[in-house]
């Protein structure tokens, strides 16, 4: 610890260790590593400030003082602090947050630094919740737990932090803890994206998986081929290229990555709405037509443009469901195939492979849904990770062959199946039956989905929320901090599905799946 433990023998010092029963008062979600705290308490200064003397991170940017602004506005949850402070003693005052970042870049890529270390010791004048973190990152997330230990006292009419000294070791199990959301099937707005986003990191998911085309729109703008977007749902149901810079550069300052997905060959009907010729006929229109060279060549258009705006370094290129009878029964696909030496299951091959070509010129690795791998793994650029969906057993069987994995079995990780509860979503591991610590390093995460067939803005958050903060902490926690049994954590996964609520999350009760309502008056603690 950079900070030693004070107060032994005077508050009741309590340490989390494998095995160690919950504690019913501790509401920190997802779980920290190493958690040591008291049972005192310290009001927070009405001149509350951020200090940074000593971080080699000058945050020329605004990361950081944007972080801390987005700090005070959650802990005062629109309650009105009292001024009068003439009555509280200096010494049970909290002045500010002292940050220090150990790296002077800002960059966010896949297995940036996320750890941290938060300690709050009253000893001396004046007193500061510390903050040491690799990176800017980090920090953002300490100060997201910083924001679980504040509370509103309406009886003083202050803000306080409770169970001080605290000593907080964190650090994330896997680098990438994703959320799906389909704005294919229905459009999202804007706004609703940006708290969509906001609610990740509260969370800490740290990968936005943007499916933003599929067979019914495409509502992004390409500048290459500006037809595509033809197929959006309507005028204003589109992603301008500034828009999605936005998105990006909103989710960059929040610690959060967006991964962009061009789902190939097939889910791809709404391309042929601009660009008929990538249809293989009128009335057969999916997959795309691979005898046409134009096909290709609009995907190397698609993914140059993507190049410019998603800086992930990894783009997920789907290959998913992919029927090939429209190949097999239009004529000028069908004499292509004959021409090539193709069967239709050659073609689906030889259509993916050439995709992942495309995609690793403009210097991305590739992301490609489980049947690429089902069907021809050993073939798969060695970049590839493999996104597990269709069930179990797919995760050992990719790191067996030396691929990389995420997961998330649509039994378990499927926000749209309304009947999956929040216990099963807790319960998911990913590393299920891989014990090779080999093989485990290649399972680099999972990502909860919310499909979009059923999903608009009216209520998307409830169908997200609390179930992905279950996954959020099987993602996050690592394995000797996880509870037990989905009961040990209840009350604290409640505690958190409330405090979304006063941030203005419509996250829905824990008494049922899906995106139930309240099933009688009560307290949000008890639903």
């Amino acid at each position: 610890m950079i900070w030693p433990t004070i107060f032994l023998g005077l508050t009741l010092q309590v340490l989390l260790v494998f095995g160690a029963r919950y504690p019913k008062n501790l509401h920190i979600w997802p779980m920290p590593e190493s958690v040591e705290y008291g049972n005192k308490t310290i009001f927070l200064s009405k001149d509350f400030q951020l200090k940074t003397d000593g971080s080699k991170y000058a945050d020329a940017s605004g990361i950081l003082k944007d972080g801390f602004t987005r700090l005070l506005d959650v802990i005062t949850a629109s309650n009105v602090i009292e001024s009068n402070f003439s009555k509280v003693d200096e010494s049970v005052l909290l002045q500010g947050v002292h940050v220090i970042v150990l790296s002077k870049d800002d960059e966010l890529q896949y297995g940036v630094d996320e750890s941290y270390e938060l300690s709050i010791h009253p000893k001396g004048k004046p007193i500061y919740a510390n903050i040491k973190a690799a990176t800017v990152y980090g920090a953002l997330h300490a100060l997201q737990t910083f924001s679980q230990l504040c509370h509103f006292n309406l009886k003083r009419r202050k803000l306080e932090v409770s169970q001080i000294p605290w000593t907080i070791t964190d650090r994330p199990r896997f680098a990438f803890r994703g959320l799906l959301i389909d704005t294919s099937r229905h459009y999202q707005p804007l706004p609703m994206i940006k708290k969509v986003i906001d609610s990740m990191a509260y969370a800490k998911l740290n990968v936005l998986h943007w499916h933003i085309v599929d067979t019914q729109s495409f509502p992004l703008e390409i500048p290459s081929y500006p037809k595509l977007w033809d197929g959006a749902y309507s005028l204003s149901e589109r992603y301008t290229v500034a828009v999605a810079a936005d998105i990006v550069n909103y989710a960059q300052r929040r610690g959060i990555n967006v991964l962009a997905e061009l789902d190939v060959p097939g889910h791809a009907k709404s391309w042929g709405m601009g660009y008929p010729s990538l249809w293989p006929s009128k009335d057969c229109q999916e997959p795309l037509d691979i005898s046409n060279a134009f096909t290709f060549k609009l995907i190397d258009g698609v993914l140059s443009d993507f190049s410019k705006i998603f800086k992930y370094k990894f783009v997920h290129l789907g290959g998913d469901e992919v029927d090939t009878s429209c190949w097999s029964s239009t004529p000028h696909i069908k004499e292509w195939l004959k021409q090539q030496g193709l069967n239709a299951s050659q073609a689906y091959e030889y259509f993916v492979l050439n995709a992942q070509k495309i995609a690793l010129s403009h210097g991305y690795e590739i992301i490609n849904w489980e049947e690429t791998f089902n069907n021809f793994g050993s073939k798969l650029d060695k970049k590839t990770v493999v996104h597990n969906w269709l069930g179990s057993g797919v995760a050992e069987r990719v790191v067996a062959a030396g691929l990389r994995c995420i997961v998330s079995n649509q039994d378990a990780w499927y926000l749209d199946h309304l009947s999956t509860t929040w216990q099963e979503f807790y319960t998911n591991e990913p590393l299920t039956n891989i014990t090779n610590p080999t093989q485990q390093k290649l399972v680099i995460g999972g990502e909860v989905c919310m499909w979009g067939e059923h999903i608009d803005g009216s209520d998307i958050e409830q169908t997200i929320w609390p179930r992905a903060a279950a996954a959020a902490e099987r993602l996050w926690t690592h394995p000797d901090k996880l509870a037990k049994t989905p009961k040990d954590v209840t009350s604290r996964l409640s505690h958190f599905r409330c405090l979304l609520n006063q941030r203005g999350v419509a996250a829905a009760p824990l008494d049922g799946p899906g995106r139930v309502a309240p099933i009688e008056p009560g307290s949000c603690y008890t639903q």
